[in-house]
Formats: structure tokens, C-alpha cells, sequence
């Protein structure tokens, strides 16, 4: 009954236009602070909002080859990957963030939230989101939570090398899961606690299924278990074979129990979800887990982060200067390295009709680097980079989302009271995800293929999209920063036909993703529309959407696209390749929270400001594991909402 009984509260919210709360927080004067940025080495405020910004490398010299001929053939191109489908991107929340990022509870849910999935909606049809992390390995699901909350950490048990204190939930939190997808077609992955094996907590098996239902895309069976070890929950000799064996103790266990009424569960694992850290994918195939978990594993998934942050963030091994690493985000040759060590399970999971997911990435574990996860420089390598993915045959790939206290967050729910900032902070990888849709499209047939263009240098990339195999879309990235225009990119695009004549079009659509720099952060502009900076955003695109018309070469039936440095551009073929509106119909959810107005509902500060219980120093850093040598009593300042939020639902019901 509980979902029934729910949503009608939900809907209520919405259509309330003119409701109003006010928003409290944990430790106001630290996040007064954060309200207002100064400039770089005086900022002491949270580490989502810091205004400091990295010096652009220089052009490079000697300069590059910047007028690049592609010649796409209409039949016959070979080496295009798998058949992609439009939500190949979508998002990883760290569970102990969830009630900042869906909502407070099943009946309050965050209306900007709402809207950003709503735009990829619209261009993908659904969007993917897995709760989890580190956060789930040890959750557990209890009745009741005091003042209702959907969660709180458990300090009276604290484990492990980390000492990270267990996380306990309630249903409430499922059924605001459920509750958005009522709203928005989000599916769903879970994890299942994996740190205790006997016997293994499946309460989460019974409840997901049965409240999520047919949202739920499956269930995480283990959370980078190769790194285990390192923290004190398996032994030094834990290894493939061992996870394997849990694996199949998991499987007897709920068919024991009838913790899986449905055989849904069972039939929908995510696993090994290893980082490449205490042993390779190839070394888990190799002891036959594909075919023994055949009916099982509906997707095998890894985790990869191109480098890390626990130096700075955790005291643990050396600390990376974000300046001295800027130059390996912006360049197309570091994505076929990093990718290439995934090569071979890729072709290896096409012979068991498996799908492969990069089921948590970002630009660097322990909260990103400042200046690059939040810059523009993470929107081009984002681009890059997903491009790349669905290129070399992965299935889909899942950017994490952490709280206020690291710098690679797509989209940050704001920590303060203030009427100016009730809004929220839209981050270089949410633009990257709404790309993706809108160039992958969803009519789930697209193949990717990077185009390697003769003369082209490792500053630039160029990728053709395909349906049916033939050309649709071309995606192009300009890394180099220069607003000189001596490195804008001519790309010279033909369409060639099997008997050498061409069907160029009179003219060729292009969108275009810019900011004036790589280090700029915030305001970037996809087809003239903005989220906006830090604090500004609803969640729905501001500004008029400008799609430019290119005239093509009439007689050498060519069409030159160019691509300022820095910049992307996605070039549309035909009139019929758009995809901006050929997902699910458009949803637009109008936010309406003010604070210190007239209509203010209140409550007693004293009881509001601590009834979600979570306070400043609860939160740890979302991320990966913690490197071997990571301080067990690090913290960091992540701040939960702990107000309600009001929204208007326009354009939903009618």
C-alpha cells in the first residue's frame, strides 16, 4: 500500500505552485561562507563551489594540422561498434548523498532533480541511475529511522580498516525511488551489502524488487571486491575464485530463503564491479564466472577512475598538483590508453551476449581535482571519453555523483538558506550526459566509430554515429585553448557513395558546446543554452537554444564545419538526424522554495535544523575505495538538505 499511499503526497507537492518552506542546514556560518567565493588561495568554503581556477595550457607548438577531411561512406564502413542505446550515460549517487540528490523522503522529492533527468528524458527516453558505492557494502534496512529519516549513518558500529560507520535506511527510501520514476522514467540499480557474507543481509533483495518493480534494472552483487583486502574485510589471498564462491553462497541463500519470491533478483546480478586493482577482468573470466553466473549476471560491469585524489584528500601517498595534470584531460590519446586495458573483455563479453558497464567513473577517485572535474576541460574529456566507451563496445557508463565536498559532481543541491542561493550547481558532467543522449538518440540502434582522421593530432577527436549503418551524427572535439581562432578545427565533411558520386546535403545542423576556456567553470553554453554558474540552475536549460545552419560547397559537395579552440560540436547530416525530441514527450517541473517570505511554512529551527540527522563532519567524500595507506579518520565537510522542497508540476498531467 505504501506506494499508493505516496505518491497522491507527492503529487500534492507539485501542484501546490505557490507552496513555500524554508530550508535549514547543519553548521550555517561555515556554509555562509561557502555562499560567497573569493578567488582562489583565500576560498575556505566546500569544495563544490570553489571558484579557483587553473592557468589553460598553452597552444601547442609546433602548431597542428586544423583543416581535417572526413570522408563518411553511406554503406559498408566497417569497425563501428555494438548497437548503443541513448541512455548509455547516466549516474552514480553515492548512497549516503541520496537524500540531498532525490529528495528528503518519498513525499519530497528535489524538483531540480526532476528536471535534469526530464531533459535527458527527452532526448534518450530513460535514464539510468544506480544507488550505491562504498556507502552500500554495509547499509542496512530497518523499519524506522527517528524523526523520519530515509537514512542515517550507524556510529555505534564502526568496522573496518576505514572506519566507515554503517549505513541504515528505510523503505522510504526505495519508494522515493519509485516515486521519481513515476515522474521521470529513471531505472534503477541497487547494491546488495556485501562486506558480511554469513549469512549475507538480503532484505534489500525483497524490498527492491517489490517497490522498485520493473525499475529496477538489477542488483550489485559486491562493490570493487579486488580491494577488499586493503581494508580489512577479506584476507590477503582473496581472489576471483573466492568472490566466485560468494557469489554462487548468495544465489543458494535467497533460493533458500525465499528472500526472491519473483526469481527476479536472481536473474538480474551486476557483477565482478572490480577496479583492475587485486586482479584483472580477465583473471575473473578466467575461472569461468560468465558461464557459470550465465543466468544471473544480466551485466558485467568494472569501475575505473583515471586517476586519483587521495593524496590531498585522504593524506595517502603523493599528492597530484591539479596543474601539473591538466594536460592529460585534454588530449584524445590518454582515453585509447586507458580504455585499451578493457579491449579484450570487450570482445571477450560480444561472444556471450553479455553487456559491459563502466558502472562508476569520473575524472578522479577521492573527489576529483580542483579546476579540472569542475571545469571545461571535464566537459570535453567527459565527451571524449564516453565516445570512446561506446566506440571500443561498452554498453554504458555511470558518472558518480558524491556530496558538496568533491569537485567532479554533474549536478550539486545547494547548501545554504539564502534566497539567492537556493539553486543549484550544474556541473561540467551533467552537460557531457545530456550530449550523449542527444547524440546517441533513442532509437537504440546507434553505432560509434572514432574516426581516425590521417594528420589529425592527439588535441583533437572526431567520431562518426551511425543507425543502420548509415552516418547520422559527427561529434567533434577541439581541445586546444586558444580564442585566437589559429586552432579552430575545419572539419571538411563528405558522404560518399559506393560508386564514388556524394549526397552531401545543401546544408548540415550543428550544436555546439562552448565556454571561452578550458579552466572557465560554470556558464558553458550547449546550443546557446546554459545552466547557468554555481547556485543558479533549477534544473531546466536557460536561454534561447541556437542551432546553427552550415551552407555546404554546392559543387565540391562538401560541408566545412568549424569547431572553435577550445570547443565540441555535434554536426547533424540530414534534416531527420536531430534526436533533441525524440525520446520521451518533455516534463517540465517548476521550482517555487523561497525562504524568508511572508508564505513561509515553518518549524521550530531547533527541531528542523536536526531532523534529517546528518551533520557536517557524517559525510564522508563520496568516491572509490580509499587507497591502502588512507588516513581511517579523514572527514570532510559534505552537507545534507535539510529542508523540504516545494515544486509546481506544469505540463504533466495535461
Amino acid at each position: 500500500m505504501g506506494l499508493f499511499r505516496l505518491c497522491p503526497l507527492v503529487l500534492l507537492l507539485v501542484q501546490s505552485a505557490r507552496s513555500e518552506v524554508t530550508l535549514y542546514y547543519d553548521h550555517q556560518q561555515a556554509l555562509e561562507a561557502a555562499a560567497t567565493p573569493t578567488a582562489g588561495q583565500n576560498y575556505t568554503g566546500l569544495q563544490a563551489y570553489d571558484p579557483s581556477t587553473l592557468i589553460p595550457p598553452a597552444a601547442p607548438t609546433p602548431a597542428v594540422l586544423t583543416t581535417l577531411p572526413v570522408n563518411l561512406q553511406n554503406q559498408g564502413t566497417v569497425g563501428m561498434s555494438i548497437k548503443q542505446k541513448g541512455n548509455f550515460l547516466g549516474f552514480s549517487i553515492e548512497m549516503s548523498v541520496t537524500n540531498q540528490i532525490l529528495g528528503k523522503n518519498s513525499s519530497q522529492i528535489q524538483v531540480p532533480f526532476l528536471n535534469l533527468m526530464a531533459n535527458i528524458q527527452q532526448r534518450s527516453g530513460s535514464v539510468m541511475i544506480r544507488v550505491g558505492g562504498n556507502t552500500q557494502e554495509s547499509a542496512v534496512l530497518v523499519d524506522t529511522l527517528p524523526d523520519g529519516r530515509i537514512l542515517m549513518k550507524d556510529y555505534t558500529n564502526v568496522s573496518g580498516t576505514t572506519q566507515t560507520p554503517p549505513l541504515d535506511y528505510t523503505t522510504d527510501l526505495l519508494y522515493l525511488m519509485r516515486n521519481i520514476s513515476n515522474f521521470v522514467n529513471v531505472h534503477w540499480f541497487m547494491g546488495i551489502p556485501w562486506f558480511q557474507t554469513q549469512p549475507f543481509d538480503t532484505r534489500i533483495v525483497t524490498a527492491a524488487d517489490n517497490i522498485l518493480g520493473e525499475y529496477l534494472l538489477g542488483l550489485q552483487a559486491a562493490n570493487e571486491p579486488d580491494m577488499y583486502f586493503l581494508h580489512g574485510h577479506r584476507g590477503s589471498t582473496y581472489g576471483p575464485f573466492d568472490y566466485m564462491g560468494e557469489v554462487s553462497d548468495f544465489l543458494d541463500q535467497i533460493a533458500s530463503t525465499g528472500a526472491d519470491p519473483t526469481g527476479r533478483a536472481r536473474a538480474n546480478l551486476l557483477g565482478p564491479s572490480t577496479a583492475n586493482f587485486g586482479w584483472s577482468l580477465e583473471q575473473q573470466w578466467d575461472t569461468g564466472f560468465v558461464d557459470v553466473f550465465a543466468d544471473n549476471m544480466a551485466f558485467l560491469t568494472t569501475e575505473k577512475y583515471p586517476n586519483d585524489n587521495c593524496g590531498a584528500t585522504f593524506g595517502s601517498g603523493d599528492i597530484v598538483i591539479p596543474q601539473n595534470v591538466l594536460h592529460h584531460y585534454l588530449n584524445h590519446t590518454g582515453h585509447k590508453n586507458l580504455i585499451a586495458q578493457y579491449l579484450n573483455s570487450t570482445a571477450f563479453v560480444q561472444t556471450k551476449n553479455k553487456p559491459l558497464l563502466m558502472f562508476e567513473t569520473n575524472t578522479a577517485s577521492c573527489g576529483g581535482f580542483l579546476g579540472i572535474s569542475d571545469s571545461f576541460t571535464a566537459a570535453l574529456w567527459g565527451l571524449d571519453y564516453a565516445l570512446q566507451l561506446a566506440h571500443s563496445n561498452f554498453s554504458g557508463a555511470l558518472f558518480h555523483v558524491g556530496g558538496q565536498s568533491v569537485f567532479y559532481n554533474p549536478f550539486t543541491a545547494p547548501p545554504t538558506n539564502q534566497s539567492s542561493f537556493h539553486q543549484w550547481s550544474v556541473g561540467s558532467m551533467y552537460y557531457v550526459a545530456l550530449i550523449m543522449a542527444e547524440a546517441l538518440g533513442p532509437a537504440n540502434n546507434t553505432q560509434v566509430l572514432d574516426l581516425g582522421v590521417e594528420g589529425m593530432s592527439e588535441f583533437q577527436a572526431i567520431y562518426g554515429l551511425y543507425e543502420d549503418g548509415v552516418p547520422k551524427r559527427v561529434a567533434i572535439v577541439n581541445y586546444i585553448d586558444d580564442n585566437t581562432g589559429a586552432n579552430d578545427v575545419n572539419v571538411v565533411i563528405s558522404l560518399n557513395n559506393a560508386d564514388g558520386s556524394r549526397t552531401t546535403p545543401d546544408t548540415m545542423k550543428v550544436k555546439y558546446l562552448l565556454a571561452d576556456s578550458v579552466v572557465q567553470k560554470g556558464n558553458y553554453t550547449w546550443a546557446g543554452q546554459t545552466f547557468g554558474g554555481f547556485f543558479e540552475s533549477d534544473g531546466r536549460p536557460m536561454g534561447e537554444e541556437v542551432i546553427q545552419d552550415v551552407p555546404c560547397d554546392t559543387n565540391a559537395k562538401t560541408c566545412t564545419i568549424n569547431v572553435p579552440a577550445p570547443g565540441f560540436a555535434l554536426v547533424f547530416l540530414s534534416d531527420d538526424a536531430g534526436t533533441e525530441t525524440k525520446g520521451l514527450p518533455s516534463t517540465t517541473f517548476a521550482t517555487t522554495a523561497k525562504t524568508k517570505t511572508r508564505n513561509t511554512a515553518t518549524v521550530d529551527p531547533a527541531v528542523l535544523a536536526t531532523s534529517n540527522g546528518n551533520k557536517m563532519a557524517d559525510h564522508e567524500l563520496a568516491g572509490t575505495s580509499r587507497p591502502p595507506s588512507a588516513a581511517p579518520g579523514a572527514t570532510s565537510a559534505s552537507m545534507v538538505l535539510l529542508g523540504g522542497l516545494v515544486g509546481a508540476l506544469v505540463a504533466f498531467l495535461g
